[in-house]
């Protein structure tokens, strides 16, 4: 039986991310009846808007809009965006739904989170990324390997944190846990999700068909203020999902610098076997094959039709495995100090608590790493670091303006 209620999907937008015609026109392609799309950015003259109105005008039969939500000034951009989107939305909306503009949902993705929200004892239903590099480059090989680890410890039977580019939530939920109050402040919004669901006693699924493609191509500095990132705000946000993967990352990457130790004090001094060192290696590098295998089998599962074209990634995985532990090592430790956090060319300054202080807007229309990189392969040029030209600390305005609604409504 196919579900039904109505649905809203709300897609923050900022600049020109790799291949956002294409994410945006799948949203208007769900296979799903009864649904609106709420587009939202923080400015009228956002890069994003030309390509958003486009695709709105294509698909006049779903009920969208674009919202312009104006700069966060005491809270990430993204939580000010969907804050402002979910102040007002129509009064029969069962389900919400988000997702990333550099995510590519597949048609039934808004099917499967709603078929899936319609189990009572769910809090949320999130997906999760799987990288698509648009270029065969060590950094972004390495990202993908990383993400691929991730992946591979996904499934159903258990809870998980929510992922903020592919997730859903009933609207009855969303309002008895108080998410659009608790937001407030905040820099990310699916970890602030997560924790309040866990408060309620409410569980998070992970929905396989909710896993999304998400293109992307980095530089070496963009991948290292990605990495830190992801774990400074887990340290900020979940201190125990932080810790623990400290720990693991710790024990791992020991383990194989301990044997490195090894082999070169047994080739130099002579005073190992060198089989020793060698047969350790073995025992450690074998089973990170294996594992790699078995995570790059998934592709067959999520999206079998891009098999040949990431080959040379899933290769990569494969065997690169402890280099990639070593790099996520230093990203983790790259966390354990510092307070400021750079993310798509805003600079936040976030308490111990996880509030934040300080927004500093950079005067830039295409802040993404993905976005910079894209338009300036485009034009044959090299993006440079725009300066830095607004910094306020003052409370949230909730102002915001509805640019266009569309005519006509789903159906």
């Amino acid at each position: 039986r196919r579900p039904r209620g109505r649905a809203a999907v709300f897609a923050p937008c900022k600049g020109i991310d790799v291949d956002l015609q294409q994410n945006l026109r799948a949203l208007l392609g769900q296979d799903y009846d009864d649904y609106e799309v709420t587009f939202i950015v923080e400015s009228a003259d956002d890069r994003a808007c030309p390509t958003i109105r486009r695709i709105m005008a294509e698909h006049p039969s779903v009920a969208t809009r674009l919202v312009v939500a104006g700069k966060a000034t005491s809270t990430g951009q993204k939580i000010h965006n969907l804050r402002a989107a979910t102040t007002g939305f129509s009064a029969d909306v069962r389900y919400l739904a988000f997702i990333d503009s550099d995510a590519r949902a597949r048609p039934d993705w808004l099917r499967m989170i709603v078929a899936r929200l319609s189990r009572r004892t769910l809090g949320a239903v999130t997906g999760y990324r799987w990288f698509v590099p648009k270029r065969p480059t060590f950094v972004n090989h390495l990202l993908y390997s990383m993400n691929s680890n991730v992946m591979a410890l996904l499934g159903r039977s258990s809870h998980y944190l929510i992922w903020g580019g592919s997730w859903g939530i009933r609207r009855d939920v969303f309002e008895s846990i108080g998410l659009h109050d608790a937001w407030d402040g905040a820099l990310t919004e699916d970890l602030v999700a997560s924790r309040q669901l866990r408060r309620a006693g409410l569980r998070v699924r992970f929905e396989p068909a909710c896993v999304v493609a998400s293109p992307m191509d980095y530089s070496p500095q963009e991948m290292w203020s990605f990495i830190r990132r992801q774990y400074l705000l887990g340290r900020l946000y979940t201190f125990d999902w932080w810790l623990f993967a400290l720990a693991t990352t710790t024990l791992s990457s020991l383990g194989w610098l301990a044997n490195s130790v090894a082999l070169a004090v047994s080739l130099i001094l002579g005073t190992l076997p060198v089989w020793i060192p060698l047969s350790v290696y073995a025992m450690l590098y074998l089973p990170s094959m294996y594992r790699g295998a078995v995570r790059q089998s998934l592709i067959r599962t999520y999206f079998p039709d891009q098999q040949h074209s990431l080959r040379w990634a899933r290769r990569f995985d494969i065997v690169a495995g402890p280099i990639v532990g070593l790099i996520n090592w230093l990203g983790v430790l790259g966390s354990l100090v510092g307070q400021r956090v750079t993310w798509r060319g805003i600079s936040y300054l976030v308490s111990p608590t996880g509030k934040v202080r300080t927004v500093r807007h950079q005067h830039t229309p295409n802040a993404d790493p993905n976005s910079t990189r894209a338009t300036a392969a485009r034009a044959g040029a090299t993006s440079r670091e725009p300066a830095l030209v607004h910094s306020i600390a003052t409370d949230d305005t909730e102002r915001f303006v509805e640019e266009q609604t569309s005519l006509r409504k789903a159906g």
